[in-house]
């Protein structure tokens, strides 16, 4: 098969009314395919049905430790939901604040705290002349949405396999005092469905800032949400590597159970080290008397152990699996030999990463847009929404029933060949 570079003027000529055609009738079909955001399907939502059914008029809502979660009280959370987060992300439960529904809520009050009052008494960002942070890219874009509203400068930092390039991370930690902080997703990345290595998580671990306040922001969000039963990814625990490492309060982790259980109904959760949550709750005693703890006590019972969470987990699995497998074929199919784009094959999460040709990221999702496909914006996955190299597209398979990605992946490898036949046309 000869890649697109290397085919004549001609026969891209040829190829490109070939594809106008293509292009033309799949338009004709008026379809509304949305693979934007990473949100469960309603099937691996009602999984979680039953939990719903635990409470009734007569339940009994007092917990383990005897608090009646219908009042007020217990500001950390309850303790059969700190005891679920501990089994969630191995840490111990006296290290854990649970919150309500959302961890992007948790993330943006750590930033906001830290802007209006600073870091465990430290002087405020706000007061300081400048505040950097390290932002791994292609990443979160909800997390650059963050930065971006305090006004914080963000700096790129370029993704590997491994994880963020620590060279680069060592390097611009150690030696601006005005970095004070690093956005890290360590399991299953959104969007490329990488996993920090070893090595990665324990040089983390043992930065020396030459910022006091600088620390990791450690979003855990996909920690046990594996695709294969066989394949399963692990990295240390990284608060357990700080503390042997002599950094006990380098590290802010986030998680919730949005995407275990209801993606607007879960509960979040944070986990670190006792100096940072003593001073947290500082702030939480005047934002809060508690959260919702009859959200928290439904979840610990519904989700009990480690054994019941991994039975949890891969029928999600089963449910996601066929649809990243369907939309990895045809991409595969498609596009594969041609010299026009490269992805990720994830063993876990919500997303598949497409590298198209340089300066085609956004005509292709403007294409696929006009097909009736819906893609995450192009440049989200960037600091500031601009990817230099505009080439990186975000895939979504999970929301839409299994026929829906096989139709979107077929209209979007069109639109990846069509406006790849262009651009080489153009040149």
């Amino acid at each position: 098969m000869k890649t697109y570079q290397t085919m004549t003027r001609a026969a891209l000529l040829r190829e490109k009314e070939a594809l106008e055609q293509q292009y033309k009738e799949a338009k004709a079909l008026n379809l509304n395919l949305n693979m934007s955001r990473g949100k469960p399907s309603s099937e691996q939502l009602n999984l979680s049905a039953p939990m719903m059914n635990i409470f009734n008029g007569y339940s009994n809502l007092v917990d383990a430790a005897g608090v009646d979660c219908r009042n007020y009280g217990e500001m950390d959370g309850i303790s059969e939901c700190k005891e679920l987060v501990s089994r969630l992300v191995d840490v111990p439960s006296e290290n854990v604040i649970v919150y309500g529904n959302a961890s992007l809520t948790v993330m943006y009050d750590a930033i906001s705290r830290s802007y209006t009052h600073g870091v465990n008494g430290y002087t405020p960002w706000c007061r300081q002349e400048q505040v950097k942070f390290l932002c791994p890219a292609p990443g979160y874009d909800r997390h650059f949405k963050i930065t971006e509203y305090f006004g914080i400068d963000m700096i790129t930092i370029p993704m590997t396999e491994d994880g963020p390039d620590m060279d680069l991370v060592e390097k611009y930690v150690s030696e601006d005092p005005a970095v004070k902080g690093i956005w890290c997703v360590p399991k299953y990345s959104n969007p490329q469905g990488y996993v920090y290595s070893d090595d990665t998580v324990r040089r983390f671990a043992a930065l020396e800032p030459a910022a006091p306040d600088f620390r990791i922001y450690w979003d855990n969000a996909y920690c046990v949400h594996h695709l294969y039963e066989d394949d399963q990814a692990e990295i240390p625990e990284i608060l357990s590597e700080c503390e042997k490492a002599g950094n006990p309060d380098l590290v802010l982790e986030f998680l919730s159970t949005s995407k275990i259980t209801f993606a607007g109904a879960g509960v979040a959760a944070l986990a670190a080290s006792k100096n940072n949550l003593d001073y947290i709750r500082k702030q939480m005693t005047i934002q809060t008397i508690s959260h919702d703890k009859l959200n928290q006590l439904k979840h610990a019972r519904f989700l009990k152990d480690k054994k019941t969470i991994h039975a949890h987990m891969m029928k999600h699995a089963d449910i996601l699996r066929p649809k990243f497998e369907a939309v990895l074929d045809i991409l595969d199919e498609e596009l594969y030999g041609l010299g026009i784009g490269t992805w990720t094959t994830p063993k876990g999460g919500y997303f598949i990463s497409f590298d198209a040709v340089e300066g085609c990221a956004k005509a292709i999702v403007e294409k696929a847009k006009e097909a009736g496909v819906i893609l995450t914006e192009a440049g989200a996955t960037y600091p500031y929404g601009i990817d230099p190299k505009d080439s990186n597209i975000r895939i979504a398979p999970s929301l839409p029933p299994m026929e829906e990605p096989v139709q979107a992946a077929k209209i979007f490898a069109l639109c990846v060949k069509l406006v790849s036949v262009e651009k080489y046309l153009s040149e």
